[in-house]
């Protein structure tokens, strides 16, 4: 029998289940990374369990989104944490690979993407025994495909907002930029002062001029320690 946990951030309950990649930190931190405006419209490519798109459409009630995953575990317990978050009428999912939106999502129709990717290449090293893990550490889809989805769906000017790995940084940017996104925020995430980042959080922007704006570090001893509440 599948085995369910339930956790809350930030008001939002969010039900885990195996066979779907658990909810994790990065997601959260994503999420609070991510500048959300009035009315808009988002995308969430790879949701897993709808982690980032529940705590997005939760910070505005007058926001949209649509999740989207290619496995059917994972699609359902989208739909399923956004019944249980009373969000069904604001939220979405897709069950299917983000490099086949043609003709089910239009082209230019959002104003941010947002996606929490797998970290590691095909083939870069042990995988772990559990089938989700796997699947959510190692890509099926290359950076280049994310990106070129990302930027097809994306108005000009539009936004989209990832995390990776610090020494997956170089191809994270230089996806972005061929595929017309330029890379206008970038943010370190560290667990404490004077250690070497773990994470990186990037936002950037379709159509962008160049200029790259980075704060200081997020140290996870402090977020931790505080409500994570995200840029309005």
């Amino acid at each position: 029998m599948e085995q369910e946990r339930c956790s809350r951030f930030q008001g939002v309950e969010l039900a885990d289940r195996e066979g779907v990649f658990p909810v994790g930190t990065d997601a959260v931190l994503l999420a609070d990374f991510t500048v959300l405006r009035p009315g808009e419209r988002l995308c969430d490519l790879g949701c897993g369990s709808g982690v980032l798109l529940l705590l997005l459409l939760a910070r505005r009630p007058d926001v949209r989104g649509v999740g989207v995953d290619r496995l059917p575990a994972a699609a359902e317990l989208t739909r399923e944490n956004l019944a249980r978050n009373g969000m069904t009428d604001r939220g979405a999912v897709i069950e299917g690979d983000f490099r086949a939106l043609n003709g089910i999502l239009e082209a230019g129709s959002f104003d941010l993407v947002v996606s929490n990717p797998p970290y590691f290449p095909a083939g870069s090293g042990a995988l772990p025994p559990e089938r989700e893990r796997a699947e959510a550490r190692t890509e099926s889809a290359t950076l280049e495909d994310l990106c070129k989805a990302a930027a097809r769906l994306l108005r000009w000017g539009g936004r989209f907002t990832l995390c990776h790995r610090p020494e997956r940084l170089t191809d994270v940017l230089c996806a972005l930029r061929e595929n017309g996104m330029e890379p206008k925020r970038l943010q370190w995430v560290q667990h404490r002062a004077g250690q070497p980042p773990n994470l990186v959080l990037v936002e950037a922007y379709r159509g962008g001029r160049p200029g790259l704006q980075v704060p200081p570090p997020l140290l996870l001893t402090e977020a931790q320690n505080a409500e994570i509440t995200g840029p309005q």
